[in-house]
């Protein structure tokens, strides 16, 4: 396993490409969006039942998925241990990026067009 994310940035604008790029395989980038929209669903879920234990269900698997895209595909360290909150944030934005038809890019990276049929 790969210790990329071991590295600190200074600012958010630092981490976004360095994020993107821990973020090659789509696999990595699909159960990310899997671990974060059934944890979405679990938090909406515990609002609705009044459940503060499906809240907690929905961090525990959202923060599975990520970890196993890191682990199993990826292999590579999770942002999440040196930019908690960063990562955090980074998950969502990687997410509605690609929910609005696109991937996310970096200055860096420029974006890839995808072909629509």
């Amino acid at each position: 396993m790969t210790r990329s994310s071991s590295v600190r940035s200074g600012s958010y604008r630092e981490f976004w490409p360095r994020y993107l790029g821990e973020h090659r395989r789509a696999a990595t980038r699909a159960l990310h969006y899997a671990g974060t929209c059934l944890g979405l669903f679990l938090l909406a879920g515990a609002v609705a039942a009044g459940d503060w234990r499906l809240a907690a269900a929905g961090l525990i698997c959202g923060y599975a998925f990520a970890w196993a895209a890191h682990a199993f595909v990826e292999r590579n360290r999770p942002a999440t241990f040196t930019h908690p909150w960063w990562s955090f944030i980074s998950d969502f934005r990687m997410l509605f990026t690609w929910l609005a038809g696109g991937r996310p890019a970096s200055r860096s990276q420029p974006a890839r067009r995808q072909e629509r049929e």
